[in-house]
């Protein structure tokens, strides 16, 4: 009964195919996974998917803690990311489908599960992967191999949509972590480097600072205590904003807005 029990709980999951004697996957972060045990995580799940559904949908984000980040208020400009959201977003019905700690195992459920479908979106800006070299340790070959997945499943489900592909951001946590985020924007760069399945951008210029990467860019280094510079300050999420905006207002056939 406990074998029964502790199967059931993480259905879905590697380990639950290891558990019943099934081959086990080359990577686990492109195995889909789900968070529904998170209270707040099926409830935004719950949340977004109403949102989808409300319609209509023109330009979807994939993502993370760094696209949930959209969602924050001032009052401190730093911190005033609806301001900009607006600026850029507002009236393009556009929907913020980030969501904190997902890794690429996380977002794949996700769009197996519901985010994919019944919409038909003009665009989908993908930015994930940044929490694959946290906790999780699964490096850039095993993200890459991922992040594959994700375009493969977006170009499947979504057959109209534009699917613009962040590299993902620098931050400063380690050596290991610097290099396998080099490694996996390279790659990834030259997997879609004839716009085929998704347009690719490294936006990785936009952190640094004398070639190096300037904590001042990020949100991370204004909390108290303040914690290792990896989300982008709302200063520089608009930077970003305006980077993608001549990509998105050509897919969306509207006028660019000003950054």
């Amino acid at each position: 009964m406990k074998l029964r029990s502790l199967i059931g709980k993480v259905r879905g999951s590697a380990l639950a195919l290891l558990l019943l004697g099934a081959a086990a996957p080359a990577h686990l972060a492109s195995v889909p996974l789900s968070r529904a045990d998170l209270p707040w995580w099926r409830a935004r799940l719950a949340e977004k998917a109403a949102e989808l559904h409300r319609g209509p949908v023109d330009l979807v984000f994939y993502g993370d803690s760094i696209t949930q980040d959209w969602e924050l208020s001032g009052p401190a400009p730093w911190a005033d990311f609806q301001t900009e959201w607006q600026r850029f977003y507002g009236g393009r019905h556009a929907v913020n489908l980030g969501f904190k700690g997902d890794a690429t195992a996380h977002l794949l459920w996700r769009i197996e599960n519901g985010e994919a479908a019944g919409i038909h979106p003009k665009a989908a800006v993908v930015l994930i992967g940044a929490n694959n070299f946290g906790k999780l340790h699964w490096p850039a070959a095993e993200t890459e191999a991922a992040i594959e997945k994700i375009v493969s499943e977006l170009n499947a489900r979504l057959p109209g949509t534009h699917v613009l592909l962040l590299g993902v951001l620098p931050s400063v946590r380690s050596a290991w972590v610097d290099q396998n985020t080099e490694n996996l924007n390279r790659a990834l760069a030259a997997r879609y480097h004839d716009g085929h399945q998704a347009v690719f951008m490294d936006l990785s210029a936009l952190f640094l600072k004398h070639g190096r990467v300037d904590p001042d860019k990020f949100l991370d280094v204004r909390l108290t205590p303040p914690e290792p510079p990896l989300h982008p300050n709302a200063v520089t999420q608009a930077a970003m904003a305006a980077a993608i905006e001549p990509v998105l207002s050509a897919w969306l056939g509207d006028r660019p807005r000003a950054p």
